[in-house]
């Protein structure tokens, strides 16, 4: 009944060490050392080996390292081994700061102060009040959600928009494809939340930056895909859009003169918005594999119809 982990050899290391303090009863190893393939009972990987069906006959559980599964290709996990994404809090808190920083900084017209700086001069920009500043967020999971609950002790009109319908205190929702146009003329600054899934790659296209307010601005913390690229810079040339915060892009890292590296009304980040934790990730696991060994739900189980 072995654990195999197979991603960031570094933090992997710190795994070993937290199962064998909390389940010193499982055996884990750290790819490539897989051992006996017929032991390994659960994977945790963030890109499992293409003949995972062959090489792992008695498997039964599949864990992403992170919050996404879009870096699978779920065809190569046979339909009877839950596929389960990482639900640990230590994602999330990491992504509520990072778009908690990313909504502040376009809000307090960071990128504008960060190219007066470059020219040494300083022009005055009236600061605009919390309350009149609307942001909205694509995507109401755990992430969204979280980041919608840190977002209202500032004061911002706050909207979220989902593919089914959520009730979030204090929050203004919108779910479906219909009530998109209503939702995006309500955001000043756009947070892109949404998995990856055939239906949202592309999303961030010219059509979408049209509805929004014109002068707003983008925090995709979703994956790269999700934004066409040469529909962004002509909106960011024409002022439909006046800035952005990527730390997501496609591919990673942008290759050498790509024109999102110079961009003035760009701030970009190496994909770093959230990180696994270790710690709180073993105990996600853990409690997981207990109730599947009870036979219960899973959180975090991939719904492979829709993709996440």
């Amino acid at each position: 009944m072995t654990v195999l982990y197979k991603a960031n050899m570094v933090r992997g290391a710190e795994w070993a060490r937290f199962f064998a303090e909390r389940a010193p009863d499982i055996p884990f190893r750290l790819w490539p050392d897989i051992g006996d393939p017929a032991d390994i009972r659960y994977l945790v990987a963030w890109v499992p080996p293409d003949d995972i069906a062959t090489r792992f006959p008695n498997l039964e559980l599949v864990f992403s390292v992170g919050a996404g599964v879009d870096q699978f290709d779920a065809t190569k996990v046979p339909a009877h081994i839950p596929l389960v994404r990482m639900l640990e809090p230590g994602i999330a808190e990491t992504m509520v700061e990072y778009v908690t920083m990313a909504v502040l900084g376009l809000h307090r017209d960071l990128l504008n102060f960060i190219d007066q700086q470059k020219q040494q001069v300083w022009r005055e920009i009236r600061i605009t009040p919390a309350k009149r500043r609307r942001v909205g967020v694509m995507g109401l999971g755990q992430l969204g959600q979280a980041v919608l609950e840190r977002l209202k002790v500032f004061g911002f009109p706050l909207s979220g928009w989902n593919r089914s319908a959520r009730e979030i205190e204090g929050v203004t929702c919108y779910a479906g494809a219909d009530a998109l146009p209503a939702f995006l003329s309500q955001a000043d600054i756009l947070v892109c939340l949404l998995p990856l899934t055939d239906e949202t790659r592309g999303i961030l296209n010219a059509h979408l930056f049209a509805r929004l307010p014109r002068g707003a601005s983008l925090v995709n913390v979703g994956r790269g895909p999700h934004l066409v690229e040469a529909d962004f810079l002509a909106a960011l040339d024409s002022g439909a859009l006046s800035g952005a915060v990527l730390d997501v892009t496609e591919p990673e890292p942008l290759p050498e003169g790509h024109p999102f590296w110079r961009h003035p009304r760009i701030l970009l980040t190496p994909h770093n918005a959230s990180m696994t934790t270790p710690d709180t990730a073993v105990d996600f696991v853990l409690d997981v594999i207990d109730r599947h060994r009870r036979g219960e739900a899973l959180p975090g189980r991939v719904d492979r119809s829709r993709g996440y």
